[in-house]
């Protein structure tokens, strides 16, 4: 089964980073759902949550503002002036 390649990166530091099944993000146009074989696309992040499968199913949430989402290959980076794991 294909997976995505996922990097969750703050000003300071990287946030998370490792292999997916989803990527579900909000932008400035709407919340988006990347799955493995998405088309490239670069888009600004709207305040709220990333959340992210992983590809033993166990959900991932992290916060990101302030920055962008990059789709190239099944590789998602997002990039984020504010990022942090919810707990």
């Amino acid at each position: 089964m294909a997976s995505l390649k996922v990097s969750v990166v703050g000003a300071d530091q990287e946030v998370w980073s490792g292999t997916a099944s989803m990527v579900v993000a909000r932008t400035i146009e709407g919340e988006i759902g990347i799955l493995p074989g998405h088309e490239p696309m670069l888009a600004i992040l709207g305040d709220g949550e990333v959340r992210v499968t992983g590809e033993d199913g166990k959900k991932l949430t992290a916060t990101a503002a302030d920055g962008f989402l990059s789709v190239e290959n099944d590789t998602v980076t997002i990039v984020a002036g504010n990022a942090s794991l919810v707990k």
